[in-house]
């Protein structure tokens, strides 16, 4: 049996920061792994097994970016996305998060995997 998670569930562009507050709340201290997509780079993990701190967004007019934070009491690693443009969720089969595909406006896609709990 295979653990494929399918990534195919858009956050509308109004709830982003709602989004990422409660995603930050419920998934803070669970292990995660970042991993870059991009045609000209090809893919590169940036980080694995790594506690999730936060992850901020701030709306365009305030700075247009995702910020995602890793580390137990002090941030250990930050990854900026710049004017994201498309956010989507994957679930395993009993409903919990446990990836999510950021799309920026550059044409790259940020993949952040959550360990399983």
């Amino acid at each position: 049996m295979t653990n494929k998670i399918d990534i195919n569930k858009s956050v509308p562009h109004e709830r982003w920061g709602e989004f990422f507050d409660q995603f930050s709340d419920g998934n803070r201290g669970r292990n995660i792994s970042i991993e870059v997509i991009n045609s000209e780079l090809g893919h590169a993990e940036l980080i694995k097994n790594a506690p999730l701190m936060a992850m901020v967004y701030d709306r365009p007019g305030k700075g247009d970016d995702l910020v995602i934070e890793v580390g137990k009491d002090v941030v250990t690693y930050a990854h900026t996305i710049d004017s994201p443009t498309e956010i989507l969720t994957g679930q395993d089969s009993n409903g919990v998060m446990m990836a999510v595909r950021i799309s920026d406006a550059a044409g790259t896609q940020t993949l952040i995997q959550l360990q399983a709990s």
